[in-house]
């Protein structure tokens, strides 16, 4: 009613008035149109404030390339797809595991597990052995943080395994993982394979290569290591000697060890003496103020002396127990009900039924059933929103208070946002308790999450073709669906939700490449057919296509198909893909887009496995070109194309140029390593921190310069344009105050004004402020330096725009010879700016002057590419027009003869009949129809 409703509250606003970090929204009005406001608002700080700052690695670079904000983050791994979500989970269980303050002596063990590290090698691996909930984890964990603390040159690399067939527990992906992590600690880069056997098969080689380049010691950890499928096969590299310096631990339940392992070292937890059971019983009736009389201790004890009662888990659970009713209930009585508990899972019953008889009816009890056996079924968990949705008669309320005592009682925990068992014994609880009807119940559940997840794809994908986002098709979907068909046996329906082109595409985008193949595997079709099936959906899909972001997705889409082409080593069949790909994208976006390179990158890299070293090396420079000019010389990726031309070399036995590419290489990525920090980027957002408060502080510096042109092309790449517009007008303020108005960093702030009143179509002030960075670079850089080139093509492109077609012509002019001085007169790139040239001058009405320049780009395509590339025919049918305009019908008909050989050639390599409706070399125009007499031709920029 916007009135205060407490001194209190009245007293915490006037203290949150006084913090500048505070966010206040104020808000009069209905409790769900607050809370909206309220998650609208969070959502903003975490995508800007905290996403926000990990976008910035255009550092202080040119905009106008604004690239797609979704773009997955690649450059510290190459072409290694990385899975954020999964790095994550894993961090979590970490913290989980180490989160409890009693350490029931592991002081022993750890001076056990110290030995191991200074033992001389050869060692084989460490076995830390004990029953379920014995403790393993929580060991692991402590002594990892101990290591941390006390060993900081030594690197350890950890993997916590949760249940069996869920995502952590699948073999592929732990040795991707493990390998990853060793090679961004030894800043290298190389190819990686995808086949999970070839994986497993290499490990071992890259880890005796990756421990060469590390100064000390590697520890591997891997807790619950027989809990991953198939463990004995799949891990046989712990059978071969380590390297040196590698030292690796792995933790097992006694009952499932591999007979193999039992001969290694073994460190065996022992089971709780009496004075560690009544001091973790202790501690938790201490935190609920429950006294236990010495009797009740004693009874205690004594019960807590089996193998099965006397682990950590069990203990733990007991004291919980205990504390949970002692002070609304007759302890006597839980003691009696406790002591004819036997085993973990006996006593996890008793907790449920304990937290069934709180509830106050019996829907709340149907819907305390339905949480958990719908979480059991489930691949990696279910979220909370998804139970509501789920089932619509559960409250939040009610949800609240049956979490709270699930999570306190350690049935479930969260991981990644996603609700999971604690731990096994609580899921074979829950099983004896609710499906001893056997497989019909637990098939009844699964199909329940089928429907919901088989909607929720229908909504995403609608929502897809309406917004053009195929990144609302989440991981959660991805996740479930496929491994739910799976698990039900429909072949026909996992089919079906394979060949959904987002499904697929966001699994392959994770690195879930080895469940991707064990799917088409499980359906029966083999690698090409796969292909044709993928080809095939992606031909109906580009059919519904329209407008630039459509189209942006479907690049993204054939982008994909194509690397996954690759990575089954089907490399004739993966280069039409991204030949699309490319071809979409300088339609779309620009033949200097960031995307552009990605593209350029992909193709090469098929090229080069192809043995076709010549076609790689042109299209690996050019990508280098478009991500220098888009990133700056010392960005990541310029890093990783750097990378990508060393091996390239290499391969050719032109070792100097290699080692001359990898010297440069390296220092990037020191310099980006030291400025990013961690991978989840926390030193960075320090780094960001101080940056913005000692902008507050209003000094007047370079850096700080830099810094407020660094958020404002954060802002800008969000499409926050006004926010933008404030950031980089300040920074070329200070600019021109600290360094004056000629310096070339003003030139790159009215560079980044000029693009953003592009956007916004204020073309004269983007005009005037292109003009003044140009005549600033004419001044102060090379003739041949990339920002001059940068300025150059985008205010071309603006007078273009604007009709300014006389004023364009020198800047097109420009730029084939500043092309010509940085790669050479026969180089791909000088060809496209012949090209774009010729279609301007076709605009003008002076096909003469275009004729020449045609002609050369079409020498230059076919000595780089070879007679039938796309680029020879495109530029082939731009010529087929100019001569069907002069009255030459038979040279002109002869010319779109020999482009639509070239077309049909393309599409025969994916076994396709679809015929690209773009250009890929430059500025082009289109027919209409194929040469008719009255086809209208449309000149005019792509």
């Amino acid at each position: 009613d916007d009135r205060v409703s407490s001194a209190s509250v009245q007293q915490l606003i006037e203290q949150i008035s006084c913090v500048n970090k505070a966010k206040m929204i104020d808000h009069v009005g209905g409790v769900e149109e607050g809370a909206y406001e309220i998650y609208n608002c969070v959502e903003k700080i975490i995508k800007q404030d905290i996403l926000g700052c990990e976008m910035t690695d255009l550092e202080g670079k040119d905009l106008g390339n604004k690239e797609d904000s979704s773009a997955p983050e690649e450059e510290v791994f190459g072409d290694v797809l990385w899975d954020a979500h999964d790095e994550r989970e894993q961090m979590e269980a970490f913290q989980q595991a180490s989160n409890s303050t009693c350490e029931l002596g592991f002081e022993k063990y750890f001076e056990r597990l110290n030995d191991l590290v200074a033992a001389p090698a050869p060692i084989p691996p460490l076995l830390v052995s004990g029953g379920p909930g014995s403790g393993k984890s929580l060991l692991l964990s402590k002594w990892i943080q101990l290591q941390q603390k006390h060993s900081p040159n030594t690197l350890i690399l950890y993997h916590f395994v949760g249940r069996p067939m869920s995502t952590s527990s699948e073999s592929a992906l732990i040795i991707k993982r493990l390998t990853l992590k060793l090679m961004q600690h030894s800043w290298l880069v190389s190819p990686l394979t995808f086949d999970p056997a070839k994986l497993l098969e290499e490990f071992p080689r890259w880890l005796e290569k990756l421990s060469a380049r590390h100064q000390g010691s590697i520890i591997i950890i891997i807790d619950s290591i027989d809990q991953i499928q198939q463990a004995e096969k799949h891990m046989k590299w712990l059978i071969d000697p380590l390297p040196v310096n590698v030292r690796v631990i792995v933790s097992v339940n006694v009952e499932t060890c591999p007979q193999a392992w039992r001969l290694w070292p073994t460190l065996h937890l022992d089971p709780l003496n009496s004075r560690d059971v009544k001091s973790l019983i202790s501690a938790e009736c201490n935190s609920a103020n429950v006294k236990l009389t010495k009797e009740q201790e004693k009874k205690l004890e004594r019960h807590c002396r089996s193998a099965t009662t006397c682990n950590a888990l069990y203990v733990t659970l007991l004291g919980k127990t205990i504390a949970c009713v002692g002070n609304t209930g007759n302890i006597d009585e839980i003691l009696q009900q406790c002591c004819q508990c036997q085993d973990t899972v006996s006593l996890y019953r008793l907790v449920l039924r304990s937290i069934q008889e709180s509830l106050q009816s019996d829907k709340e009890k149907g819907l305390l059933r339905e949480i958990l056996c719908v979480i059991g079924v489930s691949h990696n968990g279910v979220s909370e929103s998804e139970l509501m949705e789920l089932y619509p008669e559960l409250t939040s309320a009610v949800l609240a208070s049956l979490l709270h005592s699930l999570h306190k009682m350690c049935l479930l925990t969260y991981g990644c946002g996603l609700l999971k068992f604690q731990h096994l014994q609580a899921w074979e609880m829950v099983k004896l308790e609710y499906m001893e009807a056997g497989e019909n119940v637990i098939s009844a559940y699964r199909q329940k999450l089928v429907e919901y997840f088989t909607v929720q794809l229908r909504v995403l994908i609608f929502v897809c073709f309406s917004f053009n986002s195929q990144d609302r098709v989440t991981w959660r979907s991805a996740d479930e669906l496929p491994w739910l068909f799976q698990q039900q046996g429909d072949k026909q329906k996992l089919h079906k939700c394979l060949l959904n082109l987002f499904v697929s595409q966001n699994l392959y985008k994770r690195g879930h490449f080895a469940e991707l193949l064990s799917y088409w595997q499980l359906v029966g079709k083999d690698k090409s057919s796969m292909a044709a099936e993928y080809f095939d959906s992606l031909k109906e899909y580009e059919k519904s296509s329209e407008g630039e972001e459509s189209m942006i997705c479907l690049a993204d889409l054939y982008e994909t198909l194509g690397r996954f082409l690759k990575d089954l080593g089907l490399l004739s069949q993966a280069v039409a893909p991204l030949q699309r790909s490319l071809e979409i994208r300088e339609t779309a976006l620009d033949p200097d887009h960031p995307r552009v390179a990605q593209s350029l990158h992909q193709l090469a890299g098929v090229y080069v496995q192809w043995k076709k070293f010549g076609n790689a090396e042109q299209l690996y420079k050019q990508a280098l070109e478009i991500s220098e000019n888009a990133y700056g010389a010392e960005h990541p990726r310029v890093a990783r194309e750097l990378d990508a031309l060393a091996t390239l070399y290499q391969k050719q036995n032109k070792y100097e140029q290699a080692e001359q590419l990898r010297k440069k290489s390296f220092k990037i990525r020191q310099k980006a390593a030291r400025q990013k920090g961690s991978l989840c980027g926390f030193a960075l957002l320090r780094q960001r921190a101080l940056q913005l408060e000692e902008l507050t502080l209003g000094k007047d510096t370079p850096d700080n310069a830099r810094t407020l042109n660094e958020l404002g092309v954060l802002y800008y790449l969000q499409n926050n344009l006004e926010t933008a517009e404030l950031f980089l007008k300040r920074s070329l303020e200070m600019r021109q105050r600290v360094l004056g108005s000629d310096h070339p960093d003003c030139a790159q702030s009215l560079n980044n004004l000029a693009a953003l009143y592009n956007e916004q179509k204020h073309y004269d002030k983007a005009e005037e402020l292109y003009e003044k960075a140009l005549d600033i670079r004419r001044r102060a850089l090379a003739p041949d330096h990339p920002s001059l080139a940068y300025t150059v093509k985008h205010l071309a492109v603006l007078y273009k725009k604007m009709g300014k077609l006389d004023k364009a012509v020198p800047l097109y002019e420009l730029a084939v010879e500043i092309r010509q001085k940085s790669f050479g007169p026969k180089h791909p790139s000088v060809a496209t700016a012949l090209v774009n040239l010729a279609v301007l001058y076709c605009q003008m009405k002076k096909q003469i002057e275009a004729l020449p320049l045609y002609e050369r780009a079409l020498k230059i395509y076919e000595d780089s590419f070879g007679q039938m590339h796309p680029r020879v025919g495109e530029t082939l049918k731009n010529l087929a027009v100019l001569s069907y305009e002069r009255g030459d019908f038979e040279k002109a008909a002869e010319l779109y003869k020999r482009a639509m050989e070239i077309k049909e050639a393309e599409t025969l390599l994916i076994g396709g009949k679809a015929t690209s409706r773009h250009s890929s070399s430059g500025d082009t125009f289109s027919l209409k129809s194929a040469l008719s007499p009255n086809a209208l031709l449309e000149h005019g920029q792509r």
